[in-house]
């Protein structure tokens, strides 16, 4: 969880909301990312989609092996949900909910439908307060910004 701590800080320092992801199998990295739509203009940029992305690439297969568990900053919204699925990640951990976009504890829960063919084990608060507080820091940050600009 440090590394992808550390990858959302890279996100920060482009502008990009602090979310950093890892994808892990057999105790190696084999896909890492943070957000980056901002900058790729691209909406599916998101931490988990490019990490995603570099371990498929990497592998050769758009399913990833059945170990595989993916460490993230920030709870996963609905796509990223869809996506893990559909690569079989096998285990999410990730640092802190999102309460207004989350889809796997906090505004959706879209595993407990029963309808998806795979199913992902998650967990969560590993590294939670340090994740939390970068993004509560960017965020305080950027409406400071804006304020100054709209003065």
């Amino acid at each position: 969880m440090q590394m992808a701590y550390d990858l959302a800080h890279q996100a920060s320092q482009q502008g990009e909301i602090p979310v950093g992801a890892v994808l892990v199998s057999q105790g190696q990295v084999i896909g890492q990312g943070f957000n980056c739509p901002i900058s790729s203009h691209d909406p599916t940029a998101h931490a988990e989609i490019v990490a995603l992305r570099q371990a498929c690439q990497a592998l050769q297969n758009y399913r990833l092996p059945d170990d595989t568990t993916l460490y993230v900053t920030l709870e996963p919204c609905t796509m990223c949900v869809g996506a893990l699925i559909h690569a079989r990640v096998q285990r999410v951990v990730f640092a802190t909910t999102e309460p207004k976009a989350g889809s796997l504890v906090s505004a959706r829960q879209l595993l407990e439908n029963g309808y998806y063919n795979h199913r992902f084990q998650y967990e969560h608060g590993c590294l939670q307060q340090q994740c939390s507080t970068q993004l509560s820091n960017f965020f305080r940050q950027r409406r400071a910004e804006k304020r100054l600009y709209s003065s």
